[in-house]
């Protein structure tokens, strides 16, 4: 159980903070909901705290974790089906997981595909949406703001082009 304060991911969502935990009536029943608050984009999310478990909402990741997921986004990219219809199922599943680093390895994959051949619609969707997921994570990770930790990860991809 999460408290008011906690930072937590939200799979296919990002990364918040719980700033209540509230009783809400919906569709005739009461349940108890995380009231999340969202860095990117000051969105807020409910989220029914009996689905914890099914969702897999987790803490985010210490400072040991964010330098993992920077080595990750170094590393160059292991051979990737050349398959549209394959990466994307592949990638999908990595972003639902809410594993942080699978979400890196997506990021860095899309980025080094977009440089090299260029992205369908679809993808760069996908790309676009797991950079939000990642940068959300990091923001709160490290205690800076979006336009710092952007700027981190700018450099991080541009040292990858090398």
């Amino acid at each position: 159980m999460f408290s008011v304060g906690d930072k937590v991911v939200y799979p296919m969502h990002g990364a918040g903070i719980i700033e209540a935990i509230e009783e809400k009536e919906i569709l005739g029943a009461i349940k108890k909901y995380y009231i999340m608050k969202m860095p990117i984009g000051e969105m807020k999310v409910m989220i029914p705290l009996d689905n914890v478990q099914e969702i897999g909402l987790r803490e985010i990741i210490d400072e040991e974790g964010v330098s993992q997921v920077f080595h990750v986004l170094r590393q160059h990219h292991a051979a990737i089906t050349s398959n549209w219809n394959r990466r994307y199922r592949m990638n999908m599943e990595k972003i639902k997981s809410g594993n942080i680093f699978e979400v890196a390895e997506v990021v860095r994959n899309l980025m080094i595909r977009e440089r090299e051949k260029g992205l369908s619609t679809g993808e760069r969707k996908m790309l676009e949406s797991a950079k939000q997921i990642l940068l959300s994570e990091l923001v709160l990770a490290k205690g800076v703001d979006e336009e710092q930790m952007l700027d981190i990860l700018n450099e991080v991809f541009e040292h990858q082009k090398e």
